[in-house]
C-alpha cells in the first residue's frame, strides 16, 4: 500500500477512534448525571434505525455520484459544473432530509427545533421589536426569546419574517430556503478556491462538496443557510482581492459579511478566513473601501431601527451560562466537539487535513497547493477558537457547518477519489438512517 495512503487510513481511523471515545465517554457522562443534554453523544440525537420516502433517493445520488462524479468534475465546462454541482448536492440533501419523512424531515425542523418560526407573530412592527430585542435575552426576563432567538442576532428571525410576509410562511417553504439556499455554500467555496489556488483543485474537491455528512444537518437547520451567506462573502472577497470586478465584488463581500455578523455571532470569528482570503489576493487595497462600505450596511440598518448588537452579545453570554451551556462540561465538549467536526466532513477530510501540513511546507507540491492549505487552515483555526471559547459546547454539527465547508477542499490532495467518495456517503446514509437527529 502506498504510504500517504496508509496515513490517510490512519487519520481516518484516528478520527473514528476520537468519535468512538466521545460515544463511550459521552454516555457514561449522560447516565451518570444527564449534564451533557444530548440523547446520543456527542450528536443531539436519538438512536432509531429507520427508513423513508427519501431513502431510495439518497442511495441513487450517492451511487451516481461516486461513480460519475470524478471523471464529470474533471471534464465538464466551469460553468456547467457548478449547475451539476449544486443540482446534485440540492438533491443528495433533499434526499437524506426525506429520510424521515416530509413532516419531520423538513416542515417541522425549524418550527419545533430552531424555534425562528415560533415568534414571527412578535415582529408585526419589525422596528419596535427590534428595540425592544434585547430586553427577552435573558431566560429571567418577561416574555423571554426561546433559546435560538435568543442566541443569535435578529436577522436569522428576520428572514423568516420577511417569507412569511411574501407568502413563504410556515416550516415547509423555511425548510426549502434553508436547503436551497444552504446547497449553494459548496459553490461558493468552488469559486473560492479556483480564484485563489487553481482550477484543477477546485474540480478533484467538487464530489466532495457533494456528498458530504453535513448535508444530513444543512438540510435540518437554519445553520445551512448561514453558512452559505459566510462562504458567498469569502468567495466574493476572494473575486475582489484577485482583480475581479473589485468595486462590485468588493461591495458585495461586505454586504454578506454584514449580514453574516446580524445571523451569528460566533460567525464573527470568519475574520480569520477573511484575513487569508486578503492575505492571498493580489489586489487588496482597491477593493477595500467598497469591502467597509458594504460591510457598514447591515450593522447601521439593524442600529438604526434600535437593536445595539454589543449589548445583545453580553446578554447572551449570561443567557449561555443561563441555560444548558452552563450545564454541559467544558472537560468533555471541548475535544467532543472535534469528534462532532470529523462527523459532518467525513473520514475523507480528515484525511485531507493531514496532507494541509505537507501542503504548507511544500513538500512535492506546488504554490496553488500551498494556498489551499492557508485557506483551510484558516477555517481550522477559526474552529478551534471557537471550541476553546467554550461558548460551543454541543450541537456543534450544526453551528460549525459555516466553519466545517471550509475544511472540504482538503479531499482535492487525495488519490483514490471513488473509495473515499464511498465512505463519505457510507457515513452520511449511517448517520442518517441509523439516528433521529435533533436537527
Amino acid at each position: 500500500m502506498h504510504r500517504d495512503l496508509r496515513r490517510d487510513l490512519y487519520a481516518a481511523l484516528a478520527a473514528a477512534l476520537l468519535v468512538a471515545a466521545a460515544a463511550v465517554v459521552g454516555t457514561a457522562i449522560q447516565h451518570r448525571d444527564g449534564t451533557l443534554r444530548v440523547g446520543w453523544p456527542p450528536l443531539l440525537a436519538t438512536w432509531d434505525p429507520h427508513l423513508g420516502p427519501g431513502t431510495p433517493a439518497a442511495l441513487a445520488v450517492a451511487a451516481a455520484v461516486v461513480a460519475y462524479g470524478p471523471a464529470l468534475a474533471a471534464r465538464l465546462p466551469w460553468r456547467a459544473l457548478l449547475l451539476v454541482t449544486w443540482a446534485a448536492g440540492l438533491a443528495w440533501t433533499w434526499s437524506l432530509a426525506l429520510v424521515d419523512g416530509w413532516h419531520r424531515g423538513v416542515a417541522e425542523q425549524l418550527t419545533t427545533g430552531s424555534e425562528y418560526l415560533r415568534v414571527i407573530g412578535r415582529f408585526d412592527d419589525i422596528p419596535a421589536t427590534l428595540t425592544d430585542f434585547t430586553r427577552h435575552i435573558l431566560i429571567d426576563s418577561p416574555d423571554n426569546w426561546p433559546a435560538h432567538v435568543a442566541g443569535h442576532p435578529p436577522a436569522a428571525t428576520v428572514t423568516f419574517v420577511l417569507l412569511d410576509r411574501i407568502g413563504l410562511g410556515g416550516g415547509g417553504w423555511a425548510g426549502a430556503f434553508c436547503i436551497t439556499v444552504g446547497t449553494t455554500a459548496a459553490l461558493a467555496v468552488l469559486v473560492a478556491v479556483r480564484t485563489l489556488t487553481d482550477e484543477s483543485l477546485a474540480r478533484r474537491a467538487a464530489p466532495f462538496l457533494v456528498l458530504a455528512p453535513a448535508a444530513v444537518w444543512v438540510g435540518t437547520s437554519a445553520d445551512g443557510y448561514f453558512a452559505a451567506v459566510a462562504a458567498w462573502a469569502v468567495a466574493f472577497l476572494a473575486l475582489a482581492v484577485t482583480g475581479h470586478r473589485p468595486a462590485w465584488t468588493g461591495l458585495a463581500s461586505g454586504l454578506l459579511f454584514g449580514l453574516t455578523l446580524y445571523l451569528s455571532y460566533g460567525l464573527t470569528l470568519y475574520a480569520v478566513i477573511a484575513g487569508a482570503v486578503l492575505l492571498l489576493g493580489r489586489h487588496r487595497v482597491r477593493p477595500l473601501p467598497f469591502l467597509l462600505l458594504g460591510l457598514l450596511v447591515v450593522p447601521v440598518v439593524f442600529t438604526v431601527a434600535g437593536f445595539d448588537w454589543w449589548e445583545a452579545y453580553r446578554l447572551l453570554v449570561r443567557r449561555y451560562h443561563q441555560g444548558a451551556g452552563g450545564v454541559r462540561p467544558y472537560a468533555y465538549w471541548v475535544w467532543a466537539n472535534l469528534a462532532c467536526t470529523a462527523l459532518i466532513v467525513g473520514p475523507a477530510t480528515v484525511a485531507g487535513l493531514r496532507r494541509t501540513r505537507a501542503a504548507l511546507t511544500l513538500k512535492r507540491l506546488t504554490l496553488p497547493d500551498v494556498r489551499l492549505g492557508v485557506l483551510v487552515l484558516s477555517a481550522l483555526i477559526a474552529l478551534l477558537v471557537a471550541d476553546l471559547s467554550g461558548m460551543s459546547k454541543a450541537e456543534t454539527e450544526r453551528i460549525w457547518l459555516p466553519f466545517a465547508v471550509w475544511l472540504l477542499p482538503a479531499c482535492a490532495w487525495l488519490t483514490g477519489a471513488r473509495g473515499w467518495l464511498v465512505a463519505q456517503a457510507v457515513l452520511a446514509l449511517l448517520l442518517n438512517h441509523l439516528l433521529l437527529t435533533g436537527w
